[in-house]
């Protein structure tokens, strides 16, 4: 549309309290020679504001679907990721009880979630090799990230709960994200969009190859990005 509705559309009040909207033939697809006749929102119950609607019906399907995935390993994609190939399953490390692997969502290139291989679902379910295993492989994550891409600082955290934000509660996962000076923007805010400027299997690629060359003589250092 090379044109705005104003210029392409004009409304006219009818006594029946609707609005029919003529549309230019450029535009007209109502079959009625552009004549469309909507009601006017006037009319209606609510209090205008400031805000357009844009009615998605279809995402009723995620809204109402099982999110829960509780026992069911079988649909569990922190269960299914380790019986692929790395590059498959974005696996960045696997160790003796946990994995480490790229967020299928990142906030940033480079986020990082650790899993235990166990399908538990809050963090006192843990064994004591299981805490002390993420403990360790967040850390190393981390001096991997530094070697890598020079992050300036991180988030580390886990939700633990749905109602406390986590998207696959079922399964534990602590999440690992790297952050820049000026990586955040009013993409997420106006638009619930993030840019990523590397793909994941680039990312898992480089992260892969470096997690064995790095050591703990590798301390923070604020870097480029």
């Amino acid at each position: 549309m090379t044109r705005n509705s104003t210029e392409s559309a004009k409304t006219e009040p009818t006594v029946n309290g609707k609005v029919n909207v003529t549309v230019d033939n450029e535009f007209d697809s109502t079959g009625n020679g552009g004549v469309l006749e909507v009601e006017d929102a006037r009319s209606l119950a609510g209090v205008p504001d400031g805000f357009q609607r844009l009615w998605t019906p279809y995402r009723m399907a995620y809204i109402n679907g099982d999110h829960d995935h509780g026992s069911d390993t079988s649909q569990c994609p922190f269960c299914a990721a380790p019986s692929q190939p790395d590059e498959e399953g974005l696996i960045v490390h696997r160790g003796n009880n946990c994995f480490v692997l790229m967020n299928l969502f990142p906030y940033n290139s480079g986020h990082l979630l650790v899993c235990p291989y166990r399908h538990i679902a809050d963090y006192t379910e843990l064994a004591d090799a299981e805490r002390i295993e993420i403990g360790e492989l967040t850390a190393h994550a981390m001096r991997v990230l530094r070697s890598v891409s020079g992050p300036a600082g991180f988030n580390l955290g886990m939700n633990q709960g749905e109602v406390a934000g986590a998207g696959i509660a079922a399964h534990l996962h602590q999440h690992i994200v790297p952050r820049w000076g000026g990586d955040s923007n009013f993409f997420p805010i106006i638009a619930r969009t993030k840019a990523i400027p590397q793909l994941l299997e680039e990312a898992r690629g480089l992260l892969a190859n470096a997690w064995g060359s790095v050591g703990v003589e590798d301390g923070p250092q604020e870097g480029k990005r």
